[in-house]
This record gives structure tokens, sequence and C-alpha cells, in this order.
């Protein structure tokens, strides 16, 4: 196992299985991104997309589809073992051996959060039947622990479209449409996830300084993401080819490039966002609604107030006064507390 390091991050050349055991201690990475290999019998990943596979790197170790089943439970389990609990992995697959990683994930501890699908354009070109042009990508984490959801780390959940939708809503549907990356004239791996893509994961699920891992390095992507976001990041790379080719590449990439790249969400400065109600809060909501409702304030405008007031969102204050059984729709005689049938 050789191993190099780039301002701080250290990187392994050498099976991710052997290498993880050897060298990651357990529960100390807070996310994993990475992309098998595909065990698909055969070199035809260039049929994936039209390129010029002249500038596409040598030396992928591809794994046989006979032993793809216990190939994926060996290195799920350790990257099981190596996340923090709370900590969470996105696995993008193809459908060809979809079957084998979800087998193999339903015989961990990890729990589903998401199955997204990746839509991309210009998929595999075909004349007898459907257009293939969409990944998986399984979203799952570590029970025991905290896990990282940066709700508005792209949108302010109060931010509207022109059509008075919400973008933060529509970026997190479990569909993505995010175009591949092309690169002509560059060297490349067989199949590099695009920058897009990898920068949505880091940013809803870790922050600056966090770890993040990759089992299969490949062309780098995940790695380059990571340190221009101000991640540290480690990884696997099998092949002795691609990884002396990368490793260079990646000594060149500047810690925090993409920041003045992100945009800047419009928060709206709810100081209380995602935190716990107290009971003092929610005795405050259920007397202040009531007697906004009481003075003749609509819902509407009540729930409003309420959110400057409490420095919470609407979805939250509308979900809390039904859980303290507050009814605020249609009646006459303002709100009411359910009754409960209980003792009667």
């Amino acid at each position: 196992m050789r191993l190099e390091e780039v301002n701080g991050n250290i990187f392994y050349n050498g099976d991710c299985i052997v290498g993880a055991r050897a060298y990651i201690p357990d529960d100390s990475v807070d996310l994993i991104v990475t992309d098998p290999p595909y065990g698909i019998n055969g070199d035809r990943l260039h049929h994936h997309y039209n390129r010029d596979e002249a500038f596409v790197v040598g030396g992928y170790v591809e794994v046989p589809a006979s032993d793809y089943g216990e190939f994926s439970r060996r290195w799920i389990r350790e990257a099981e073992r190596i996340l923090r609990p709370g900590g969470s992995i996105y696995i993008v697959s193809g459908y060809t051996n979809l079957y084998h990683i979800l087998a193999a994930l339903r015989e961990t501890g990890l729990r589903e959060v998401n199955h997204i699908i990746w839509r991309y354009n210009f998929g595999v070109y075909t004349s007898r039947k459907y257009v293939s042009s969409h990944y998986h990508i399984l979203f799952y984490e570590k029970p025991g622990g905290e896990r990282t959801f940066n709700l508005e780390s792209r949108y302010g959940a109060g931010e509207k479209t022109p059509d008075n939708g919400s973008p933060n809503y529509r970026d997190r549907e479990d569909v993505w449409l995010i175009n591949r990356e092309y690169k002509p004239g560059q060297a490349k791996n067989k199949n590099e996830l695009p920058t897009e893509l990898l920068t949505k994961m880091m940013q809803y699920s870790s922050n600056e300084g966090d770890l993040v891992c990759d089992m299969f390095l490949g062309g780098f992507s995940t790695a380059r993401v990571a340190i221009g976001l101000n991640r540290r990041t480690t990884g696997f790379e099998i092949s002795g080819q691609v990884f002396d080719l990368k490793i260079e590449e990646l000594r060149d990439t500047r810690e925090g490039y993409l920041l003045p790249s992100l945009r800047t969400p419009q928060t709206g400065g709810r100081a209380n966002q995602g935190r716990p109600w107290t009971d003092g809060e929610r005795e405050t909501l259920v007397r202040r609604f009531t007697g906004l409702i009481e003075s003749g304030e609509t819902k509407k405008r009540a729930v409003e107030i309420l959110g400057r007031e409490l420095g919470r969102g609407r979805w939250s204050i509308e979900k809390m006064l039904e859980k303290q059984g507050v009814r605020t729709g249609g009646r006459r005689g303002g709100p009411r507390r359910e009754e409960s049938s209980k003792g009667v």
C-alpha cells in the first residue's frame, strides 16, 4: 500500500477494503461520497457517452460480475465502520448491480435517507429500447449521532422564484438534473462525477473542516471538490497508473477555490431555524396564536407574525401547532385544542 500526502490530506494507492482496515480508524469519517466500479464484464464504459478514448486514462480496474455481491458487502462494511455515528454516505450506482449494493447495505446498520435519481443529458443511444440517462444515488446515514443536513446551504427556506415557487424545495427533490462534464482534449478517468453533483452533496451533508472519504477515487473528483470547499479528504485508488497521474494534478488544487463560486442563500435571519422547541416556546406559541386569531388576524397573518417573533419558519410553526392539538382551519370561534378521547 503506497500513500501520498497533499496539503495534509492522505491518499492511498491500493485496495480500499484492505487499506481502510489498516489505515482508517473507526468512527472517524464525516462523509463518504463514492462511485464504485460497474462490474459489467468487459470494458464497455466507452459506450456510455461519446468521447475520444485517446484522452481516457488507462489502468481502470474492473470487478468481475461474479464477484460483485461479495465485493460490495466487504467494502460497504468498511464504509460503515469508518463513518462516525451520524455520518452520511452517498453511493453512485448504475442499475446493473444496484441490487447487490442494496443487499449489502441491508446487511449493515446503515439507514436509508433518500434514494436519489441523477438524470443527465446525452444517455446511451439506442434504437430498439428507451434511452438510459440516469444513475442511482443511495443516500444513507449511520445511526447514533446527529446527521449533518444543511437545509439552507444553497437556498433559503423563504426564498421565492418569479413564479412564487420555492427553490429550496425544488433543490431538495430527489430527482437531480445535472449534466455530465465533457473535457475535450484533456486526460480524464473512465467516468468522472461532475463538480456540480459533488458540490451539492457536500454542501448539504458536510461542513468546512469535515473529513470526506472516497473509497474509489478514480479521477479524484471527490477529493478535488472537497479541497475546493475547504473540507479535509482521503481515499483509495487501486490503479497505480491513474493514481500517479491524478495525485500530481491534485497538488495544484487550491484550498477553497470553489467557495467564491457558491451562491449566498437568502436565509431571512431565522434565529431558531432547526432548533428543538422548548416547553416555554410551545406555550408561548399556543397563547400568542390564539390571541392573534381572537383579535381578528387571519391564520396566514398570525403565522407570519409568530415567525418573526419566534425565529421560526411557517412549516415549523404550523406543524408545532398541530402537535399541540390546535385546530387552525376553517371553524368559527377561533382555534381549538383537540379533545382527548382518553378517559371518556
